[in-house]
């Protein structure tokens, strides 16, 4: 078996790893929020700008003032999409950064369960040791008894 410092060296570096693909994790899961708020923004601000069209439609509008509302509608609607993508980047790089958490959890959970296993051994063996000892003793003093 390992040598049990070497094996909590193995276990720190490994908590070390998990914390950081935590933070990790963490940052990619704001950058989801964001721009899924970012995407609410940009709809509200698309319906709003749809319902000022309409408006104006009923007031009635220009055709050059219709025009640039439909360009700009199509701008807006440019932009949704270009949001959506950014959502689905994000939650890919989330997801991906999930998996590398618990993978790097799994490694700490085995490097600790060897770690552990390790100083249940060396324990048995002190055990084995101590015991020996006793019985030595006893048998020397029964020895010298007789």
């Amino acid at each position: 078996m390992a040598n049990p410092s070497a094996l909590q060296t193995l276990v720190d570096l490994a908590q070390r790893e998990s914390d950081n693909r935590a933070k990790r994790l963490g940052v990619a899961l704001k950058a989801v929020e964001e721009a899924e708020q970012k995407l609410q923004m940009l709809l509200g601000y698309r319906q709003d700008y749809a319902d000022r069209l309409d408006q104006a439609q009923m007031n009635g509008i220009t055709p050059f003032a219709y025009a640039n509302f439909v360009a700009f509608l199509g701008k807006l609607d440019n932009a949704i999409n270009g949001q959506h993508e950014v959502i689905k980047h994000a939650e890919y790089k989330a997801d991906t950064e999930r998996k590398a958490l618990q993978e790097s959890e799994r490694k700490r959970l085995s490097y600790r369960t060897l770690n552990e296993r390790a100083a249940a051994q060396a324990l048995a063996i002190e055990t084995r040791r101590d015991q020996k000892t006793m019985d030595d003793f006893a048998a020397r003093t029964a020895r010298m008894k007789r």
